[in-house]
C-alpha cells in the first residue's frame, strides 16, 4: 500500500494469469495488490475494482515481451490502484483485508489499454481473484501447501456454520467504470456462469502462475463452497458504464443483465453519486448514466437494480457538489481528465467521507454475520442511521435531500 499506515499490516502483490474458461483460449495478465493483518486474521474482504488508470499506453504489448525477455516487471505493476484508493483506516479499524485487481484487457481484447466500462470480464476477474485470496492467500505459490498454509490470512478459511462459510464475506467495491465492473462481481459464480454464457462471455476460471510451463488451478466449478467468495455487499463510487458499448455489443454486451440480477439479489448495495459529476450522470459519458431522478424507472443503471424486481436492495445517495475524482486519496491524471473544475478535490472531504463510509459498511457486514442482514436490517441498521442525514460523518460534506430522505430506496 502506497502508503502503508500501520505497523501490523502487510502488502503483497500477486502476478499469476487467469484464463476465463476453458472453452476459450482467452487468457489476461491479473496483479492483485492485497493489504492484510500480519497475524493472518481478517474478518473479510474488501474487493476493489479502480476506475480508468491503465490508460492509453500504446506500447503496452511492446513493454510486456520486453518485460518476458528481460525478467522486468510487468506494465501492469504500474498501475498501483492503492496509491489512489487508499482505505486502509476504514480496512484496519475492523480488521479487514482490502485488495485490488487490475488485468491487461477490460473492452476489446486487441486494446488491453481501453477500460470504458460496458465489459463484464473485469468484474468476472474480481469475483475470481477474491476466491483465489480465500483459497490460497497472499501468494502467487498456490501448488505449494506449505506457502499457502503460510498465507491464508482469512480468520475462518474453510470454517462453515450452517453451510455459510465464514470469513468469506467480500464486500465488492470500484470507482468509475470500476464501479461497473463491481455489478458483476458481486452477482457471485453461479450467476456469472449464467449470464456470461448467455453472452457469450463464458466463464470457469482457470489461474496459471507462469507463461512457461505453467501449473494451474482447477476451475472454480470444481472448488468447494468453503474456497469461494460470498458477496456480502456492493458500493459503487460514480459507476461509469461504457459509453461506447453499444456500438461493439458483440464485443461488449454491457452490464445490464448483471444490474437485472442484482435487484433480485438480498444484499446491501449502495451507489454513491456527486451532482456536479458529469463522468457517471451524463448519458453522453456513460451509457446508461448511473443515476437520473427518483422517478426514473427505467434508464439508468439505478433503475435496473431497483426495479427490474420487487423489494430490490439497491439505495443511492448523492454528494452535493460531488465531484467524480474526489474520492481518490491523491490526483491522477488520466482520472481528472473526467472532469472540469472539480468542487471538491483528491485527498480532502469526499475522500474523508468514502473512508468513512467503508469503515460504517464494513461494520454493518461484520454485525450481521455470515448469514446476512435482512431488508429491515439494511434500511434502518447502523449503516443508514450514519449516512441517512445531511451531513453524515465528520468531513463536512453534504448530501442531496431526496423525497424519502437523504439515501432513496426503490419504492
Amino acid at each position: 500500500m502506497h502508503p502503508i499506515e500501520v505497523g501490523y499490516y502487510d502488502f503483497q502483490r500477486i502476478y499469476l494469469w487467469l484464463q476465463y474458461s476453458d472453452k476459450l483460449p482467452l487468457f489476461t495478465e491479473i496483479v492483485i495488490e492485497v493489504f492484510y493483518p500480519n497475524d493472518m486474521q481478517a474478518k473479510g474482504l474488501v474487493m476493489f475494482d479502480h476506475g480508468f488508470m491503465i490508460g492509453p499506453n500504446l506500447l503496452f504489448y511492446p513493454e510486456l515481451v520486453y518485460s518476458k525477455i528481460t525478467n522486468k516487471e510487468t506494465p501492469l505493476f504500474q498501475v498501483n490502484p492503492s496509491r489512489y484508493y487508499n482505505y486502509t483506516k476504514a480496512a484496519v479499524d475492523n480488521k479487514w483485508a482490502m485488495a485490488f485487481v487490475t488485468t491487461c484487457h477490460q473492452q476489446v481484447e486487441g486494446m488491453p489499454w481501453t477500460d470504458f466500462g460496458g465489459s463484464p470480464r473485469v468484474g468476472q476477474s474480481a469475483y475470481a481473484a477474491a476466491c483465489y485470496l480465500i483459497r490460497y492467500g497472499a501468494t502467487h505459490k498456490y501448488d505449494d501447501t506449505k506457502a499457502v498454509n503460510k498465507a491464508r490470512f482469512l480468520s475462518s478459511m474453510g470454517k462453515s456454520t450452517n453451510g455459510n462459510c465464514m470469513g468469506n464475506n467480500v464486500i465488492f467495491a470500484g470507482h468509475s467504470v470500476g464501479g461497473a465492473h463491481a455489478q458483476a462481481a458481486a452477482c457471485g459464480f453461479e450467476a456469472l456462469q449464467e449470464i456470461g454464457a448467455q453472452s457469450l462471455k463464458f466463464y470457469d476460471p482457470i489461474f496459471y502462475n507462469g507463461e512457461v510451463c505453467p501449473k494451474h488451478t482447477p476451475p472454480l466449478s470444481k472448488w468447494d463452497a468453503s474456497q469461494m467468495a460470498t458477496a456480502a455487499g456492493l458500493l459503487q463510487l460514480s459507476p461509469v458504464d461504457g459509453a461506447n458499448g453499444t456500438l461493439i455489443p458483440i464485443l461488449a454486451p454491457g452490464m445490464k443483465p448483471y444490474r437485472e440480477y442484482l435487484s433480485r439479489v438480498p444484499m446491501p448495495n449502495l451507489m454513491v453519486t456527486g451532482s456536479s459529476d458529469s463522468a457517471c450522470l451524463d448519458p453522453n459519458k456513460s451509457n446508461p448514466p448511473a443515476w437520473i431522478d427518483v422517478n426514473d424507472k427505467k434508464s439508468s443503471q439505478y433503475a435496473q437494480m431497483a426495479y427490474t424486481c420487487k423489494d430490490s436492495w439497491a439505495a443511492t445517495c448523492m454528494v452535493e457538489n460531488g465531484s467524480h475524482c474526489s474520492y481518490l486519496s491523491e490526483e491522477n491524471g488520466i482520472c481528472s481528465a473526467a472532469e472540469n473544475n472539480p468542487t471538491y478535490r483528491a485527498g480532502g472531504a469526499e475522500y474523508t467521507f468514502t473512508n468513512e463510509l467503508f469503515d460504517q459498511y464494513i461494520q454493518l457486514v461484520s454485525a450481521a454475520g455470515p448469514a446476512g442482514c435482512s431488508l429491515t436490517d439494511w434500511k434502518a441498521g447502523s449503516l443508514m442511521q450514519w449516512l441517512n442525514k445531511e451531513k453524515p460523518g465528520t468531513s463536512g460534506i453534504t448530501l442531496t435531500k431526496f423525497p424519502d430522505g437523504y439515501v432513496h430506496f426503490p419504492g
